[in-house]
């Protein structure tokens, strides 16, 4: 088991990649804290991943949830080895001028101010026990943005920036950072990134963008966050993995 005796968080783990990070890293020996919004959720993903897991109900964007959550991981698993910060949202894909303050507001919090809470409450804790994993889950629409999407890609930029930054100033602490970057997922928000109706048609024509012929599937970046997550990758941080088929090539 390639996480034995670690402990981790994953935030935004109700369902899609979140869920099957945690199921994932349960299955390779951690013990697995689920943060979501959606409780009912978070504690359906940790029932099915095992006694291994715990769930709470918790908002990203508040660092009060945050703090509690992080409680939460260091009373289940002794410690806190790792923080995957995979909680994220969109805008529907529409023209730039039609997205709302409130909307723009929302993105940022979720994708990008909320990695600044759980940076602000974890790097000392980490510190002290003497090093730790953070991954960030990016996108490659912060690296080959597409139409419709400006201001969420701009938040996904900002992750994968964060990312590299957070790498350099935290080595010293022995604090791993790298961040995962999904081509669109089979998820929740597809048809808000799509801007269309998920039909048949629709999802065609963008999985022709991709060279591998398909959609990222949970499995591709549970996988991914696996090996950052493990002593494997004990030499490997600022890192920014596409997992994307070949989407921004």
């Amino acid at each position: 088991m390639r996480l034995k005796g670690k402990s981790a968080l994953v935030t935004g783990a109700a369902s899609g990649f979140g869920a099957e990070i945690a199921r994932v890293f349960a299955r390779e020996g951690a013990k697995v804290t689920i943060m979501d919004l959606n409780g009912e959720g978070a504690s359906k993903v940790a029932g099915e991943a095992g006694p291994a897991a715990i769930a709470v109900c918790g908002d990203v964007t508040r660092r009060d949830d945050t703090d509690a959550a992080i409680a939460a991981a260091l009373r289940h698993g002794g410690r806190l080895d790792i923080v995957v910060n995979n909680a994220g949202w969109t805008h529907r894909n529409k023209p730039l001028l039609e997205v709302t303050e409130a909307e723009f507001d929302r993105v940022y919090a979720i994708n990008v101010k909320s990695i600044y809470h759980m940076t602000s409450a974890v790097v000392p804790r980490m510190a002290d026990q003497g090093g730790g994993v953070m991954i960030n889950i990016g996108s490659t629409a912060g690296i080959r943005p597409r139409p419709g999407l400006t201001w969420y890609n701009s938040t996904k930029g900002a992750v994968n920036l964060l990312t590299r930054s957070l790498a350099v100033e935290l080595a010293p602490r022995k604090i791993r950072v790298n961040c995962v970057a999904p081509v669109m997922g089979a998820t929740g928000l597809l048809e808000s990134f799509m801007g269309v109706p998920d039909t048949p048609e629709n999802r065609a024509r963008f999985i022709s963008t991709i060279p591998l012929g398909r959609l990222a599937e949970p499995k591709d970046i549970a996988g991914a966050c696996l090996y950052l997550a493990s002593d494997e990758a004990e030499f490997v941080t600022g890192v920014v993995l596409e997992v994307d088929g070949g989407r921004t090539i």
